[in-house]
């Protein structure tokens, strides 16, 4: 929201001559109310000019109640350094991982969520595709290592599971927010007590280059709607011969 500076002044008519009404002969009476008026003028932002946004890392440290608040991390902009289990709980550089390839990240609630099964499946589907055009797929959730591994198994996936059971890369993407109360108990169980604070990363997805600098993202609040597969297929080759 933008915010301006009313005029103090007003309109004058030719021949006019107008005392301020604060002001006038015996000024100092009124001196309480000047001081008033400079110290409201002193509380309002220059005209015109933005308030400052909300830095990554304010986000980080104080995540927002709904997932249409968060402030993610951008095009253009390079990803944190991030080391996490995979599905065998074996730590992962994923810094080191994106150095080697390009990369297709996703971020996903977890394997207790319908919707992100049917995008994890999605993925396989496209995954052969990704993997020949010189992509590797990396998808993260706040589930335990434990619960990776089953969801791997069940979908028959062959691409990198990682666990942010802590949800602090989340935290670091820009892309996490505080759970319903409902999903309290659920939370507790899939991340292994991990989740101290009840968050969930808002469902993403980030077209990476090798130097991890964001070169796509599909992020939307409502995590029922995930990106279709051929959509983000058509996205990774048209972006390949740039990365």
């Amino acid at each position: 929201m933008h915010l301006y500076k009313r005029s103090l002044n007003p309109v004058l008519r030719k021949g006019e001559v107008v005392t301020h009404p604060v002001v006038g002969a015996d000024w100092w009476l009124n001196l309480p109310a000047i001081l008033l008026w400079v110290w409201l003028l002193a509380c309002l932002p220059f005209g015109g000019v933005a308030q400052e946004p909300i830095s990554h890392k304010t986000m980080a440290d104080r995540p927002p109640e709904l997932p249409e608040d968060i402030s993610p991390l951008l095009i253009g902009e390079p990803i944190p350094p991030i080391i996490l289990p995979d599905k065998e709980g074996n730590l992962l550089d994923l810094n080191k991982a994106i150095a080697a390839k390009p990369t297709v990240l996703i971020f996903y609630r977890g394997g207790w969520c319908p919707f992100c099964n049917r995008q994890l499946s999605d993925l396989q589907a496209i995954n052969g595709t990704l993997v020949k055009k010189g992509f590797q797929v990396i998808a993260i959730s706040t589930d335990r290592p434990g619960l990776l591994k089953s969801t791997a198994e069940e979908k028959q996936l062959n691409y990198t599971l990682l666990s942010d059971a802590d949800v602090a890369t989340a935290r670091k993407f820009g892309i996490a927010y505080r759970a319903p109360k409902q999903y309290t108990g659920l939370l507790s169980k899939s991340t292994g007590g991990k989740n101290n604070n009840f968050l969930l990363p808002v469902p993403s997805v980030f077209i990476l280059d090798r130097k991890g600098v964001i070169r796509f993202e599909y992020i939307n609040p409502d995590f029922k709607q995930r990106i279709r597969a051929a959509l983000l297929l058509a996205a990774a080759n048209a972006l390949y011969a740039e990365l």
